[in-house]
């Protein structure tokens, strides 16, 4: 198996200062159940995308309006971290039973050049066919992960032509209202997501 970096979105202090945020904006609700995941309610950053799906057709944050949305970056040739979050939204997708319909995952690939349309639809096929896939230009991924600060870049193998990914492998949660709320680390584990999915889909 490759061995690969996989490097968090924040810095320890950073990811500090984001926990104390969400922790101090949920301090003043008495008796509300807080969220095992960071919460970055009113963040000025991650506040949608513009990017073509496999079959083409450009989606758009507020295309999933009434849907709790897990964005999540990566690429079809990840080892292990990838699938196991694909993985993981299938299952709590089923966990959630009737409002499983109520959940969008979006895959952004940072690895456009070998996941073309086709590779890219059937790896979101092998996991659940209404998981989005989205595949912009070397300029548009750029600019989406600029937004969301997530870091990504190419590395070279130890033959011509061979190459992994680094990138960041956290994901990101946005309400049925098409607010962002909440990061969820990597390796939370699927009953972390579950939990405060449901309290997302508690609220009014």
């Amino acid at each position: 198996m490759q061995r690969r970096r996989l490097l968090s979105l924040f810095s320890p202090l950073s990811l500090l200062g984001v926990g104390l945020a969400g922790t101090m904006g949920l301090a003043g609700c008495e008796g509300k159940q807080p969220f095992q995941s960071i919460d970055l309610t009113d963040a000025k950053y991650a506040r949608g995308f513009e990017m073509p799906d496999f079959d083409g057709q450009t989606r758009r944050l507020q295309d999933f309006r009434g849907k709790l949305v897990v964005v999540f970056f990566g690429f079809t040739q990840c080892p292990d971290v990838c699938p196991t979050a694909m993985t993981q939204l299938v299952e709590v997708k089923r966990q959630l039973g009737a409002d499983g319909d109520k959940l969008q995952a979006v895959f952004v690939t940072v690895d456009p050049e070998r996941d073309t349309p086709e590779v890219l639809k059937a790896y979101m096929a092998n996991f659940d066919p209404s998981f989005v896939g989205l595949r912009g230009t070397p300029e548009q991924l750029a600019q989406v992960a600029q937004e969301f600060k997530v870091y990504y870049k190419k590395v070279e193998g130890k033959t011509p032509g061979a190459y992994t990914m680094d990138h960041s492998a956290a994901s990101f949660i946005y309400d049925t209202q098409g607010r962002l709320r909440l990061y969820l680390r990597p390796g939370a584990g699927p009953q972390v997501l579950l939990g405060d999915l449901r309290l997302l889909l508690k609220e009014r």
